[in-house]
């Protein structure tokens, strides 16, 4: 394969079989995240962005595209922006991760981080309103609206759930994670279309109003609501199922142990939804799920022990098999680093380590991250 662009590395029909995932059933996981940018998300900014072009709306050296992301659509957005020739500025909050903070930026995107809460506790709302302010002061900005720009919902339907269709001679369940729901509903309108005895589950982390569930403080981002989508009305989903965020970075430590994938969290919401219903499958029947991109980006967060216990539990972080410490090769030129040797390690080991040299020595640090937390690190 030979491309001239980055935005043509999309990679359309992957899917990872997983034999007797629920119960005695397979289940066929559609991976997202290896396209370009990471995630899904890429299908959906090149959509809205050249939606604004048809309809006249942008002018490439002149108009500043903005948006709301947690992560992965600033990052997509970012990237098809510096292509196609637009400033964009991504406003998120605290539960971004550095690194996709770091990637908008990298690309050439401004991210605004809004500090304070809205009225049911989540970030949304304030995002929001920071939008409507930048709108209010820069007549050449215009805000892309992935919550109810209807361009969202039309790419997949377009390509995701075509893709899907283009698999299978039959898909009897599917299940999407939901946000914005522009990939909840342009799959579902397809593929009822195509597949119309097919169950079509929406997936709900405890404490998003999306579906009218009671508002409740989340912190895994790029799943979930804290203010309904206009997307959402023409969303129908079959059945809706809540997971909590303790069930979704259990998912995603099983499935990194037991399938050898790190997923992100909006996938381990899927996983865990598909095998709490695993005793409805019937025999024969071919379920497909929705992985809308990896788990390298959250290695600071739901497969880092001290986020988990601070975030989600601490229950669950004893139990992951990983340590929340990093190295570093250039630990000791890092300004943050305290040259005071950790006691554990002196007496683990019974070595001065003032006296090893500098370069080498074993030091403890603290890196905050984009979530606000802190985090020891050892670097050698």
């Amino acid at each position: 394969m030979i491309v001239n662009s980055p935005l043509d590395l999309i990679f359309r029909d992957l899917f990872y079989r997983l034999p007797h995932f629920a119960g005695g059933h397979d289940v066929f996981l559609k991976l997202e995240g290896f396209s370009v940018t990471g995630s899904i998300k890429i299908k959906t900014a090149i959509a809205l962005v050249e939606d604004l072009e048809r309809r006249g709306l942008a002018r490439p050296g002149e108009t500043v595209m903005i948006e709301s992301s947690s992560g992965n659509l600033g990052h997509a957005l970012s990237l098809v922006c510096a292509i196609k020739g637009y400033e964009f500025i991504c406003v998120t909050d605290p539960n971004a991760t550095r690194p996709a903070i770091k990637s908008i930026e990298l690309y050439g995107g401004k991210v605004i981080v809004v500090e304070e809460r809205d009225a049911v506790g989540g970030f949304l709302g304030t995002r929001l309103d920071r939008i409507d302010q930048l709108l209010r002061s820069n007549a050449n900005a215009v805000w892309l609206n992935q919550y109810s720009n209807i361009a969202n919902k039309i790419v997949h339907a377009e390509q995701t759930a075509a893709e899907i269709a283009n698999e299978f001679e039959n898909v009897d369940w599917v299940f999407v994670g939901t946000g914005t729901t522009g990939t909840f509903g342009g799959v579902s309108e397809r593929l009822r279309q195509e597949f119309p005895g097919i169950k079509v589950v929406a997936v709900e982390p405890a404490g998003s109003v999306t579906f009218g569930a009671a508002p409740g403080k989340r912190s895994i981002p790029g799943i979930g609501t804290s203010v309904r989508p206009k997307l959402a009305d023409l969303a129908h989903p079959d059945r809706i199922i809540e997971v909590d965020e303790e069930q979704t970075v259990e998912a995603c430590l099983s499935f990194a142990l037991n399938q050898h994938l790190l997923v992100g969290g909006s996938t381990g919401s899927v996983l865990a939804a598909v095998q709490s219903v695993a005793s409805e499958f019937k025999p024969g029947e071919t379920i497909v799920a929705i992985s809308p991109d990896l788990g390298e980006k959250y290695l600071d967060t739901i497969y880092d022990p001290e986020w988990v216990a601070k975030f989600i539990t601490p229950a669950t972080a004893k139990d992951m098999p990983v340590r929340g410490v990093t190295a570093s090769a250039n630990g000791a030129d890092n300004p943050r680093t305290r040259r005071t040797p950790s006691p554990a390690l002196i007496a683990e080991t019974g070595v001065d380590l003032q006296s090893i040299p500098s370069s080498l020595r074993i030091t403890e640090t603290t890196n905050g991250n984009a979530n606000g937390h802190n985090r020891s690190e050892f670097s050698i």
